[in-house]
């Protein structure tokens, strides 16, 4: 096995290894302030995500499109807002903290209408 081959298959080896981090994440445009609130099991996954399908144009949520063709990437920021990593306790329920915390961030933050893009309650990635 080459250098490089080894030090691919450690790479992969150290993501495989890396806990996942839960919990609630924000795309917010710096212009308006408007906010898209998302959550996941695996937060750097779905801001990746939406960083890439903004770029070829091709988002699912065309007010937030819209607002990143007119204002350009660097009107954005792609921010984990609280997170988490899940318990080995038998009673630990990572869609209930999940629920818990995306209740929370949407009282905090009200990302409808004039405020965010969010078209309904959030939608885990």
């Amino acid at each position: 096995m080459s250098s490089e081959e080894k030090s691919r298959a450690e790479i992969r080896r150290a993501y495989k290894e890396t806990p996942r981090q839960a919990g609630v994440f924000q795309v917010k445009n710096l212009r308006n302030d408007k906010v898209l609130l998302g959550s996941s099991t695996n937060l750097h996954g779905p801001l990746n995500k939406h960083r890439f399908m903004l770029s070829i144009g091709r988002h699912d949520n065309q007010a937030l499109q819209n607002d990143w063709n007119q204002f350009g990437s660097e009107a954005f920021v792609f921010e984990i807002l609280d997170a988490f990593k899940p318990s080995d306790d038998p009673g630990f329920s990572i869609e209930d903290e999940l629920t818990l915390l995306e209740q929370i961030w949407l009282d905090r933050l009200q990302p409808f209408g004039d405020r965010g893009y969010n078209l309904g309650p959030i939608r885990r990635d």
